[in-house]
């Protein structure tokens, strides 16, 4: 008995742990940021501390992100997740509110008030899918990049947000109005020749201080373009940024920069390259900006490709001989092709074709600088760049936004169509009812039609049948001894054919009300 009541009053006492624990949770899941059901702690991967992290710094920060990013978080302090709260939005067509402002590879974007300061943020939470080293390798490099850059037109990182019930991360960033593919699709937007000067300087600005301090950023494109409401243009999103080196042999991934701005040798599986990716997608942007719609909408990387080489020209057979790309081999066109981008986009500034056949030219080598860039005639030519206080004010406008419209006005006309097939089916199933419903009178009408066309004879016996016969159709009687009856069924010759009088029956169907249909027809032959 002692045993037992000394193992009860130790379940006793684990129950109670157990339940203050769970107490615990309840209090602390009653802020907005508490996890989902998929952001529960896992299993963190041992790893090694990194230099450069002190204890202070391990004891503030959560061990697993002293472990990949001591270095990067080093001299910061960490804020809690329960000192921001969530800006929702109600987006036209959809029931519930939005708080998601933007979305990536690895991470949601979403609009905060920071509760201590009062201020409007985004939020950028870095998803963990079970602490993938790929995920892990890109938030540290990330977190890095953006604090060694410092300019007006670069966004800037103000701070790390974690979470104590989860191994969730957030980025905190000045919050910007809007983004350029937000913009560039609205209709209010009207991106005249100067204000596109205005956009792409300040573009090129901060292009020029992120490779001037080694960092490329490889996945430029106008969503990652953001705006303020003062006109001041950012490059943000540096989650697949990188230092490079011009003089390193060390071998660097070919699979980043979206499909439509990715330059031909990214396509081909370089694995040294420099600032001419960059490069590259700052002249997608700029003729995407003064064409009103992207200009390389390739589906697969052969098909984007194929349309580079017919715009921009197809490199020389020289190129293809030298070339020690792995898959020249395989793009290689069957025929070659002349740069064609004057004669593409005649309408466009003539100061602009210049820059934009350098910045897309095929060879790399070619496209210069993001400083010589800023010294073409572009922006050395009337009209010259307004200044970005000038620039017209629109409502909050990004990408973000705009799927969530379409994807709405998707819904509703899919809601639509469906109820217009449940109405054409209920229409014609009252339909098919209703001629179900009433044939016997239509049937009975014609066939006492062919009955009176049945009674007008050529003799007088045959259009007033005896009383005999009219009193009983289709019953058999004695009618050898009646020479009126034999009168009427009397035959008429006429040449070999000869009619005869339909049987008895024929009569009798045509008389009974639910009869619908009744074949009568007259039968020749031979006497």
């Amino acid at each position: 008995m002692g045993c037992v009541h000394g193992k009860g009053a130790a379940s006793h006492s684990s129950n109670t742990r157990q339940n203050r624990k769970s107490n615990k949770r309840r209090e602390e899941l009653t802020i907005e940021e508490a996890p989902a059901a998929a952001d529960r702690p896992v299993v963190v991967p041992e790893f090694r501390l990194r230099i450069g992290a002190d204890a202070a710094a391990t004891e503030a920060w959560p061990p697993w992100l002293v472990a990949v990013a001591g270095d990067e978080i080093k001299g910061w302090k960490p804020r809690l997740a329960n000192t921001f709260d969530k800006i929702a939005k109600q987006i036209v067509g959809l029931g519930n509110n939005v708080a998601q402002i933007g979305q990536g590879a690895y991470s949601n974007v979403y609009k905060a008030r920071d509760l201590v300061t009062g201020k409007v943020v985004a939020l950028k939470k870095v998803r963990f899918d079970n602490f993938d080293p790929e995920a892990l390798r890109f938030m540290a490099r990330e977190i890095l990049v953006l604090r060694r850059l410092n300019h007006p037109n670069v966004i800037k990182l103000e701070g790390l947000v974690i979470s104590r019930m989860s191994s969730s991360l957030y980025l905190v960033f000045e919050y910007m109005e809007h983004d350029l593919a937000g913009l560039s699709a609205a209709q209010s937007a009207n991106f005249t020749e100067d204000r596109v000067k205005c956009y792409m300087k300040q573009l090129i600005s901060g292009l020029e201080h992120c490779h001037s301090n080694g960092v490329l950023h490889r996945d430029m494109k106008c969503s990652n373009l953001l705006i303020d409401n003062q006109g001041i243009l950012k490059i943000a999103d540096f989650g697949l940024a990188s230092f490079f080196n011009p003089e390193s042999k060390k071998p660097m991934t070919s699979r980043v920069v979206t499909l439509w701005y990715r330059p031909p040798e990214l396509l081909l599986g370089a694995t040294h390259y420099g600032a001419g990716v960059d490069l590259w997608s700052v002249g997608c942007v700029l003729a995407e900006l003064l064409a009103g719609r992207p200009i390389l909408r390739g589906r697969t990387e052969v098909e984007q490709l194929h349309k580079i080489f017919k715009l921009c020209g197809s490199p020389p057979e020289e190129f293809w001989k030298k070339s020690s790309l792995p898959d020249t081999t395989l793009y290689k066109p069957q025929h070659p092709y002349k740069c064609c981008i004057r004669e593409t986009f005649k309408d466009f500034p003539l100061s602009s074709l210049a820059l934009i056949e350098t910045l897309l030219a095929v060879d790399p080598r070619t496209r210069g600088t993001a400083a010589a860039a800023l010294k073409s005639k572009f922006f050395t030519t009337e009209p010259f760049a307004c200044e970005p206080s000038s620039l017209p004010k629109f409502p909050p406008t990004k990408e973000m936004d705009l799927k969530l419209r379409d994807e709405a006005a998707r819904r509703k006309r899919g809601i639509r169509r469906k109820s217009n097939i449940t109405d054409g089916l209920r229409r014609a199933r009252a339909h098919n009812k209703a001629i179900r419903a009433n044939p016997v009178l239509e049937a009975n009408t014609q066939l006492q039609t062919n009955l009176s066309r049945l009674r007008v004879g050529r003799g007088r016996s045959e259009k007033f049948p005896p009383p005999h016969q009219d009193g009983a159709v289709g019953h058999t009687m004695s009618f050898a001894d009646d020479a009126s009856f034999a009168s009427s069924m009397r035959r008429r010759r006429n040449g070999d054919k000869e009619p005869h009088s339909a049987p008895p029956r024929c009569f009798i169907n045509a008389l009974c009300q639910s009869t619908i249909v009744c074949s009568v027809d007259f039968r020749f032959g031979r006497r």
